[in-house]
């Protein structure tokens, strides 16, 4: 198969993996949580060119509190998991004394929190669902339209293949979703004016990655998702959108 037909096919069964997840309840979106989040702490830990003895550090220090985020078996996906994440980043800087391999804590930990609390909230399943289609359909948007028209470059130095009408065509394709999700499920009109918004912050996201990967002089994060790489060169967006969709859901319950 051509690298195109692997991402396609890759990235319809990652999608319906997601979906049926969400669809089966806070706990089966958990379990999925926690293995992704293993396999970005670990490739996180590539990134960076640690040894095997610290990237299994890493991961057995975040799964404190991904096992404190287990709705209905724990505390859930409240303050005491988010002060469990910045305890993860505090100690795993403290004993490397390097800033970054602690920053992968808060980089995996904060959307997978944000995620889970999303989806306990009492219109979770398509708030959720919203949070990540956004960022899907930015990806495939920028991706087919950046294919199809080119042009100037985004940032050539970080990532050479993107281009502003691949930005473009991903912006146009996260509004026009959330603009369907509010005609057929209600979502609320703020959601939908931001929803732009999120899909630039989804593009800034994988422009971060990329500059991971040119820092560490690798192609991909890794090699478990055919077409894709790694787990978190699929999921690069959702890593700043979520907690920022997480604050635009709540913040307004509170006032």
């Amino acid at each position: 198969m051509s690298n195109l037909t692997k991402r396609v096919l890759a990235s319809i069964v990652m999608i319906a993996v997601a979906s049926l997840c969400l669809a089966l309840g806070d706990l089966a979106f958990w379990l999925l949580a926690v293995v992704v989040a293993l396999f970005m702490m670990a490739e996180w830990s590539d990134l960076l060119k640690v040894d095997r003895s610290r990237k299994r550090l890493a991961q057995f220090t975040l799964s404190v509190p991904l096992a404190i985020m287990a709705p209905g078996l724990a505390a859930g996906p409240g303050f005491f998991a988010l002060g469990l994440i910045a305890a993860s980043f505090f100690f795993l800087t403290i004993i490397s004394r390097r800033p970054e391999y602690g920053a992968g804590a808060l980089y995996v930990g904060l959307p997978v929190l944000s995620l889970l609390a999303i989806r306990l909230h009492e219109d979770g399943l398509a708030l959720s669902l919203w949070a990540m289609a956004l960022v899907w359909a930015c990806d495939s948007g920028a991706f087919f339209v950046g294919r199809q028209f080119g042009g100037p470059k985004l940032a050539p130095t970080i990532s050479p293949a993107k281009t502003w009408s691949g930005l473009i065509g991903g912006v146009a394709a996260a509004t026009l979703l959330a603009m369907a999700m509010r005609w057929a499920h209600g979502l609320p009109l703020h959601l939908v004016v931001a929803t732009p918004f999120l899909a630039v912050l989804a593009q800034g996201g994988d422009l971060f990655e990329s500059a991971l990967k040119r820092r560490a002089g690798v192609k991909d994060s890794g090699n478990v998702l055919p077409g894709h790489g790694g787990v978190m060169d699929r999921l690069d967006g959702i890593v700043p959108v979520a907690p920022v969709a997480a604050l635009l859901i709540f913040l307004p319950d509170l006032f």
